[in-house]
């Protein structure tokens, strides 16, 4: 099978012999670029309220709300570059399939996990959005919600800290912040007329910043999607984003429908603000730790500012912090930088040389992502791929370059074993199984940990299974002369950890998701590999369908499958829960307001928080994040409960010193159709 890495390198080589279109973004980015709100460093105050480390999805979105308030100073520090310099790259949504920054430093932090026993002994891409912006600058903008039941499941998890403080974590205040963070357009006609998807604006935002809307075009071949699911004995959902996202659906996209832009956080938080002088957004500045003051505050550790620099080997740079730090990072950059501060599991950290300021197991660890991999067809009918390679004036317009693959659907198990039997007795085996997976497949030597893996195991088989989809179906149209229909594992039974092996935040940390420890996951994959071929035999998609091109005829049965899977699976770049919301005794590291334990201003928000996995691209979930923790950071709540400490931390920073912390990532996510032509990539994100 063709490797990422050989992948990446095709779509390098396509996106030269594709023309682009040079004027687009001078023609249709209506965003006013305020120079004010970003500044070099030489040009920084010596303190700031806030610091927010790492401007991607979550890190502008919290800068924007909380600058809303004149009296408090806050600076965005992001290691990437402002992405101004490609906007021709990011601004059409259909670049993220035939030109992507992905794969491209520095616009992309190129992470690669370490080889993957149970995937073929593969090293596997990563990629993370390094830019203003993070993820959602490069990302596939799929607007994809969870259902209610993951929603309500992350409170559980966490209730047990502070229940007041986990109802900010249920999914009616879940569905209120996500609306908030929205402004809704419904399809234009002709988009509908094609696709047929079908939306309930009454589940949907009005007066957000982000854009949310269909693109302005569909190609043809679409209007297959939902009636060849009915047909296969998909439902077809009315509403996917009200807390059921069970069955077929067109995803929504984060597209401005004004001018076919895409909408991520930097157009639609920071760029839409006028000047403000209590906000200033400093790209190409890694942070490179977090400093900590002598003092403590209530027994808890105070952050007094981070050290910065602008490259590896530069003076390194600080900035006092008055309130609090705010790691934004991504799924990988919040655990590496908290690492590398000295704050995290002290094997790990007296094995990388540093000094331990805070052990804290989990750090890290409860890591998951969604595996994927396509069913392949070779077609004679216009797909985007081939309207695109053509040429034509049409395929240089803003409406055709809007689109991208949405066509997505999502199974849950009795659908996927067949019937309501063959799934309980798959359950069954996997409860049956969990305290031999706990002792043996959980990458730590803390018992918290082990009793984290354990809750969410637990969790997820006995709540989320029963309602929730195990498998993601999607509708691939974007390489000339294929069709493909790709099947994503959503509920990982498997989970790995981020860990570092030297000191530098420049040195990338050590990335193992354990893709297929746990059996389960491959049995599940395996089911959505059969349902993606039911749905490619089925009418009137399988009219457009010739020649299966993968796994290909030679591959029938199921042991023919798990083997071709284990060679040819890729992610879907939707990592989370390195920095996850779980008690501490449960290898936790922030508890319900976001505040990791035993820092006394110090919270982490972004989607590396999440303590499960999402059927759902993360982008949404991850700006429902963001706004809430504006909220909890604005009108902070009154300290209560066990184990979660103070709610903020306020006091006075004490001097500084020097060392070193993580560049901002990206927010999640992305999708890999894992063929040889473009990549296609999901949120977050």
């Amino acid at each position: 099978m063709v490797s990422l890495e050989l992948l990446m390198l095709s779509i390098a080589a396509l996106s030269r012999t594709v023309s682009a279109h040079p004027d687009f973004h001078s023609r249709f980015n209506r965003h006013t670029f305020h120079p004010r709100n970003y500044v070099t460093p030489d040009k920084r105050l010596s303190s700031y309220d806030y610091v927010i480390v790492g401007g991607g999805l979550a890190g502008l979105v919290l800068a924007s709300k909380i600058s809303d308030d004149s009296s408090i100073t806050v600076l965005v520090l992001e290691a990437g570059p402002s992405g101004a310099e490609v906007a021709s790259k990011i601004n059409p949504p259909a670049e993220t399939y035939f030109d992507s920054l992905l794969g491209a430093p520095p616009y992309d932090w190129v992470y690669k996990t370490s080889p993957q026993t149970n995937a073929g002994g593969r090293i596997m891409a990563q990629p993370r959005g390094r830019v203003l912006g993070g993820s959602s600058t490069v990302n596939g903008m799929y607007i994809v919600r969870p259902s209610s039941a993951e929603i309500n499941t992350w409170h559980d998890l966490i209730a047990s800290n502070d229940q007041t403080a986990a109802n900010s974590w249920t999914w009616d205040s879940f569905f209120d912040a996500v609306k908030k963070t929205e402004t809704f357009t419904p399809p234009v006609s002709d988009t509908l007329s094609v696709a047929g998807m079908k939306y309930n604006a009454d589940s949907h935002g009005t007066s957000g910043k982000l854009h949310v809307t269909y693109p302005g075009y569909m190609v043809p071949i679409s209007g297959t999607w939902l009636p060849t699911l009915e047909a296969a004995g998909v439902s077809v959902s009315a509403d996917s984003y009200a807390g059921t996202n069970i069955g077929g659906m067109f995803a929504m996209s984060a597209i401005n429908p004004t001018n076919w832009t895409r909408s991520y956080s930097k157009s639609a938080y920071i760029d839409s603000l006028p000047p403000r002088n209590n906000l200033h957004v400093i790209s190409g500045a890694t942070v490179e730790k977090i400093v900590f003051a002598d003092n403590v505050v209530g027994g808890e550790l105070l952050a007094s500012g981070v050290d910065f620099s602008t490259a590896r080997g530069a003076t390194v740079q600080n900035v006092v912090v008055n309130k609090e730090v705010i790691l934004s990072g991504g799924a990988m950059g919040s655990p590496h930088i908290l690492m590398v501060s000295g704050v995290g599991p002290k094997d790990v950290l007296d094995a990388a040389g540093v000094s331990v300021k805070l052990e804290l197991p989990g750090v890290g660890q409860h890591l998951m992502d969604h595996l994927a991999a396509p069913v392949v067809y070779s077609t004679t009918v216009d797909t985007q791929g081939s309207i695109r390679a053509s040429g034509s004036d049409f395929s240089k317009t803003p409406e055709f370059n809007s689109f991208i693959n949405s066509g997505v659907a999502y199974i849950n198990g009795t659908l996927l074993f067949s019937s309501e039997q063959n799934f309980a007795t798959f359950r069954s085996e996997i409860t049956a199984a969990a305290g031999s997976s706990a002792s043996s497949l959980v990458p730590s030597q803390y018992s918290d940990v082990v009793e984290g893996y354990k809750a969410i195991h637990s969790a997820t088989v006995e709540k989320i299974y029963p309602t929730a989809g195990l498998i993601e179906l999607l509708l691939s149209l974007n390489s000339p002369g294929l069709i493909a229909v790709q099947a994503a594992l959503q509920q990982p039974m498997s989970h790995g950890r981020i860990y570092i092996n030297s000191s530098s935040i420049w040195d990338h940390p050590i990335i193992d998701p354990q893709y297929f420890s746990h059996p389960a996951d491959i049995v599940t994959l395996r089911q959505g590999i059969k349902l993606a071929r039911t749905i490619g035999s089925t009418s009137p998609l399988k009219e457009a369908l010739g020649t299966e091109v993968t796994p290909g005829p030679d591959i029938q049965t199921d042991g023919d499958i798990k083997n071709w899977l284990r060679n040819a699976v890729g992610t879907e770049f939707h990592p989370c829960g390195a920095c996850a919301m779980l008690p501490k005794a449960q290898g936790g590291v922030v508890d319900a307001n976001l505040k990791v334990y035993g820092l006394s201003n110090v919270r982490v928000v972004d989607s590396s928080v999440f303590p499960i996995s999402f059927s759902a691209h993360l982008m949404a979930p991850t700006y429902a994040l963001a706004e809430k923790a504006a909220s909890i950071i604005l009108s902070p709540p009154s300290p209560s409960g066990t184990g979660s400490g103070s709610s903020t931390g306020t006091g006075s920073a004490a001097p500084s010193s020097t060392s070193k912390a993580s560049g901002a990532l990206g927010s999640p996510s992305m999708s890999w159709l894992g063929l040889s032509l473009p990549l296609l990539v999901g949120v977050f994100l």
